[in-house]
């Protein structure tokens, strides 16, 4: 985000260290644009995860108001850099189809080390199913044969989520 926002942005934003004035009255979509534009400067390619509170965010606004599952990776190198953030599959209201080949394979692409997985609720549960647990099991299985590391893998539900590291899961 720069100190002021051209003139074709919806809003001017003034930044500070760790401080931002609005110049105008903001909607609740403008105030998460804002929040999602700041959030995702921590998670472009080359910065460096350090806090898991930091990728619990990020991924909370990716995907917690979504209306379908979706299958998120965060890619990592060997110094846990971001090399890419991306929705890998999408699915129904209750259920997304994920491919373990096609993980493996985008992670050999970008020369992956780690990988951080994730996938949202549309109920608002963040209580890992059994398939849930089972896919990541194959996940972590697959991506170990190619030397890449399986740090997390987080369901959000709404406003709720469940690390499966924290939970001893992994």
């Amino acid at each position: 985000m720069t100190n002021q926002q051209p003139s074709d942005h919806p809003f001017q934003v003034h930044e500070l260290p760790d401080q931002f004035w609005v110049l105008r009255p903001v909607t609740t979509e403008e105030i998460l644009t804002m929040a999602r534009q700041l959030i995702q400067a921590r998670f472009s390619r080359g910065q460096a995860i350090t806090s898991p509170n930091d990728t619990r965010e990020f991924l909370m606004l990716q995907l917690a108001t979504l209306e379908h599952e979706v299958f998120y990776c965060i890619f990592l190198d060997n110094q846990h850099k971001v090399l890419l953030a991306e929705a890998c599959f999408q699915g129904t209201v209750d259920g997304a189809n994920v491919y373990p080949r096609e993980i493996v394979k985008r992670a050999l692409q970008l020369n992956a080390s780690a990988v951080i997985l994730a996938h949202n609720h549309p109920s608002g549960l963040a209580e890992p199913s059994q398939a849930d647990q089972l896919i990541t099991h194959k996940l972590k299985d697959a991506l170990a044969l190619i030397e890449v590391r399986v740090l997390d893998h987080f369901v959000i539900g709404g406003t709720e989520f469940c690390s499966f590291a924290e939970r001893g899961l992994l």
